[in-house]
């Protein structure tokens, strides 16, 4: 798949001394939803910032569609729009004069007729005469989303875009990112809402403490890294795990009712038809078998609180 973002050997250390990136490589590919995740602090913002020319990285490089974007700045900003995580707005201007102002920056020729179904994808159209101090903060988000999208991008950045609003809001925004990219746009959102990335991401990036640990696709990730667990539900509670099960590495519940088998999802065999041979071989009478498997939350959880 073709790459609109390449990112080779990025690190950024603060005037500070912190280190927010350390040797980040990264290729974002044309079309696609990548989730950034990772706690606060990870450098999430960090790397976004470089790449959209807020931030100067201290080692590495990156272009967008095949254009430095030192040396061809101009281009590789007129491609990239950004929703910043902070309600940066002014109080006084109308939601109107705002977005066709931010249109008019990038050198772009007035588009009335762009810009109105863009508010009315967004659900300004009603609010197209309204103050910026008169909205939500909901709305404010909205005409944020608005102003990136003014000059008509290739690639939308999406800075913690569920931050603070509430779930119906965020759904919504889940919905309009899905109809941008069905469009041909790429996005990239940093979050550290776990089912943000599980609802609507084609691939995830977890950050932690300034390095990428993996990109992967989503269910990829889940696929490799996830656990797969048998809950066994016995029609007699035990104490303790019969000998004969000791090399299956079981897990019992406080009550003595369930065995918990985790396997690998990866393995040519999961071992569950010996293991419930066994149990039968032990005298113990099953009443009923669940599985279950690790959530991204419990993935993202694992992988950074090992770093």
């Amino acid at each position: 798949m073709q790459s609109i973002v390449s990112i080779k050997g990025l690190s950024k250390v603060y005037d500070s001394g912190h280190q927010a990136l350390s040797t980040v490589d990264l290729e974002i590919h044309e079309g696609e939803i990548l989730a950034l995740l990772g706690p606060n602090g990870a450098g999430k913002t960090t790397l976004i910032s470089i790449i959209c020319g807020i931030v100067s990285a201290s080692t590495g490089a990156v272009s967008v569609a095949g254009h430095d974007i030192i040396t061809d700045y101009r281009v590789t900003r007129d491609l990239i729009g950004l929703v910043p995580q902070e309600l940066t707005l002014g109080a006084f201007d109308t939601v109107w004069n705002t977005v066709n102002f931010s249109r008019g920056l990038f050198g772009k020729s007035p588009n009335p007729a762009y810009l109105e179904q863009l508010l009315k994808d967004l659900s300004l159209w009603d609010k197209r005469d309204s103050e910026l101090r008169e909205l939500s903060g909901g709305m404010r988000r909205r005409v944020l989303i608005a102003k990136a999208l003014s000059h008509e991008p290739r690639i939308l950045f999406l800075d913690e875009p569920t931050a603070g609003v509430d779930v119906e809001l965020r759904q919504d925004m889940w919905k309009m990112v899905r109809r941008l990219n069905e469009s041909g746009v790429t996005i990239i959102l940093t979050t550290h809402y776990i089912e943000e990335a599980e609802e609507i991401a084609d691939r995830v990036g977890i950050i932690s403490q300034g390095q990428l640990l993996l990109v992967e696709g989503k269910l990829d990730l889940m696929r490799k890294l996830g656990k797969k667990q048998l809950l066994i539900e016995l029609r007699q509670s035990i104490e303790e795990i019969p000998a004969a099960l000791a090399d299956y590495n079981l897990e019992i519940s406080a009550d003595g009712n369930h065995l918990i088998y985790t396997y690998d999802t990866q393995g040519d065999r999961t071992g569950i038809t010996t293991l419930l041979q066994t149990l039968h071989e032990t005298g113990l009478s099953l009443k009923d078998l669940k599985s279950s498997q690790s959530s991204l939350e419990e993935i993202f959880v694992s992988l950074v609180s090992t770093k």
